[in-house]
């Protein structure tokens, strides 16, 4: 049996212990006001229940809070603006990580006449490819596609760009490399010719979480088909075989536009209606 950890997690007014399998997937989770726990996956229930007994803070160990069932829908509280996702900018979650490590105009005058890089080059240049990718999507809105950018999930990390509409729903990943030459395989990336680095993989399980959370606050089926977007790049390949995650440069996404007949009209707004809702993540 996988070993289970627990991390408590405080924010927006929660206090809940999360229970993460070695990988960092939740499969389960309580709240430490009222005692309530939540099975995600219902293959881990009892080995869940086991590691939050005695943990929770304020409840009678000797009391077993009945645990809600992971087929029943999760009701949202009303939408306030402080929840509201919707006016979130592209790049919105790099922001302040840019502002800790920015180091200053002088700084960056003189790493610049050194040519040589300087903290923050990662973060500004981040931002600056989910700019341009979010401009590229707000074009398909003209077509009833509905768009999310930097939804906030636990351990500080985020989905980029969320797309929605009658074609699908498009959990979308940017990545900038200007003028590098990349190479797009089965579970890996490779940036002139580099080491391989885990986004293909990483796409996927954005992907499935968001299809868990977005499933658990609607009453019907939502598939979430993962995309990886490069922006600036010289040269991109993918591999034949790698045909589970949607692969683009920023200009081509506008190929999702036509894409139709997976959800009904009601079904997109009741899946924006949840994607927006931040309160919807918490347990992502």
């Amino acid at each position: 049996m996988a070993e289970l950890k627990v991390v408590r997690w405080k924010r927006f007014g929660h206090d809940r212990l999360y229970v993460n399998l070695p990988d960092g997937t939740t499969v389960g989770w309580a709240d430490c006001k009222t005692g309530a726990i939540t099975i995600l996956v219902d293959g881990y229930r009892a080995e869940v229940l086991a590691t939050l007994e005695g943990r929770l803070p304020g409840v009678d160990d000797a009391r077993s809070p009945e645990p809600v069932q992971s087929s029943e829908r999760v009701r949202l509280p009303p939408l306030t603006p402080a929840d509201d996702l919707a006016a979130t900018l592209p790049g919105a979650s790099l922001e302040p990580r840019l502002a800790e490590s920015d180091p200053g105009l002088l700084q960056r005058a003189v790493a610049w006449l050194l040519r040589r890089p300087v903290d923050g080059d990662s973060w500004r240049k981040g931002i600056a490819g989910e700019r341009r990718v979010g401009s590229e999507l707000s074009r398909l809105e003209r077509q009833g596609w509905r768009v999310l950018h930097s939804i906030p999930l636990p351990r500080d990390v985020d989905v980029d760009h969320l797309l929605i509409g009658s074609g699908g729903v498009f959990s979308i990943n940017t990545k900038h490399y200007p003028e590098k030459s990349v190479w797009v395989g089965d579970d890996v990336v490779k940036v002139n010719r580099g080491r391989p680095e885990p986004h293909v993989r990483k796409s996927r399980s954005e992907a499935a979480r968001v299809q868990r959370v977005l499933e658990r606050c609607c009453d019907f089926p939502v598939p979430v088909v993962p995309v990886l977007v490069f922006v600036g790049v010289a040269d991109l390949k993918v591999a034949a075989t790698q045909l589970k995650v949607r692969v683009y440069r920023e200009r081509e996404v506008s190929a999702l536009a036509p894409l139709s007949g997976v959800f009904t009209a009601d079904q997109v707004e009741e899946i924006y209606r949840v994607a927006r809702h931040r309160q919807a993540w918490v347990a992502a």
